[in-house]
């Protein structure tokens, strides 16, 4: 049965120890308790974005110092695959700085090409590169692609609060195409941009709806960056980050909860806490996009003090369907 807000609140209020104690009980029911998804992402075309999200450093629309990078070549591309691969990674992330994509564009049909390259190797391969409809994602599809980043970032209500250059809805329309086509969604949101409790947990309801749901959910805390809108942004309580996390194992068993940007702001205590709690898959590698990221040997030092190793691809595609 679908959640309402009302029984996510519910969840999400439970005593600390009690919800942690739930969510543990979930995720070794669905998961291997020792294993996490190690992704590397990669900003394959950097700033010079015409959109005005308020936590972004690539928007041109505000002054953060950030150089513009032109869309990098399969063969740029590819050896840094190579590498993610050699170091544990099974997903590799490949994100671009852009309103979105249309089949026809040189853009699109370099990503394209980039993508088969990728899939080539025998990794998941993720992609997000803003609006697209059906046309796109079924090339896409036909190219190997894995999953299809596209986070809904906050709740419907609160959206207009932190972009104004397209819609909830237009976010919506994209999911719907990428599951129209088969291929797997990654969606999540980020925390920390001046949102109420309530947001976080009525983004959860959104994702919840999802038929079939998100096969991956990133959990990103706000990296404040200088220049944007939401630069001075205080951080995010780790407590309020292991509830929602907790919430969301609880409410989408077989999704991996991912443990994504703002990690770095958080001890190793409060990583640890958030594995045991349903986190599954990390980012890997010393940068996200323009944020700063635990660094490899860290990443390695830390899973193995845990007993946490790295999990192997998965191999089945979920059916396509659509969002209710």
């Amino acid at each position: 049965m679908i959640p309402t807000l009302e029984k996510l609140e519910q969840i999400y209020h439970r005593p600390l120890f009690d919800l942690i104690h739930e969510s543990r009980r979930v995720h070794l029911e669905f998961w291997n308790k020792s294993e996490v998804q190690l992704c590397t992402l990669l900003s394959v075309k950097t700033g010079g974005c015409s959109e005005d999200c308020g936590y972004c450093a690539q928007s041109s629309r505000y002054d953060t110092g950030l150089e513009r990078e032109n869309l990098m070549t399969t063969e740029e591309v590819l050896p840094i695959a190579q590498m993610a691969k050699a170091n544990g990674s099974t997903r590799f992330c490949m994100g671009a700085a852009w309103k979105g994509v249309r089949k026809g564009d040189q853009k699109f049909e370099q990503m394209v090409q980039t993508v088969r390259a990728v899939s080539r190797l025998g990794m998941e391969v993720c992609v997000t590169l803003g609006q697209l409809g059906d046309a796109e994602a079924q090339d896409l599809k036909k190219a190997g692609l894995t999953a299809y980043n596209h986070n809904i970032d906050t709740s419907p209500e609160h959206y207009s609060q932190i972009v104004t250059t397209h819609t909830f809805e237009d976010r919506i329309s994209t999911i719907n195409s990428v599951q129209r086509a088969g291929i797997s969604v990654c969606c999540g949101g980020i925390i920390g941009m001046g949102e109420a409790l309530r947001d976080r947990l009525r983004m959860l309801e959104v994702l919840c709806n999802f038929d079939p749901t998100p096969e991956s959910v990133p959990i990103n805390c706000l990296m404040p960056m200088p220049g944007t809108p939401l630069a001075d942004a205080p951080a995010v309580d780790i407590f309020e980050l292991v509830r929602l996390i907790a919430t969301s194992r609880i409410v989408l068993p077989k999704a991996k909860i991912r443990l994504s940007a703002g990690r770095s702001l958080l001890s190793r205590e409060g990583q640890a806490l958030c594995f045991f709690a349903g986190a599954n898959s990390i980012f890997y590698g010393d940068k996200l996009l323009t944020a700063g990221n635990p660094g490899v040997d860290e990443d390695r030092q830390l899973l193995q003090s845990l007993g946490l190793e790295a999990q192997a691809p998965y191999s089945d595609q979920p059916e396509p369907a659509h969002i209710h």
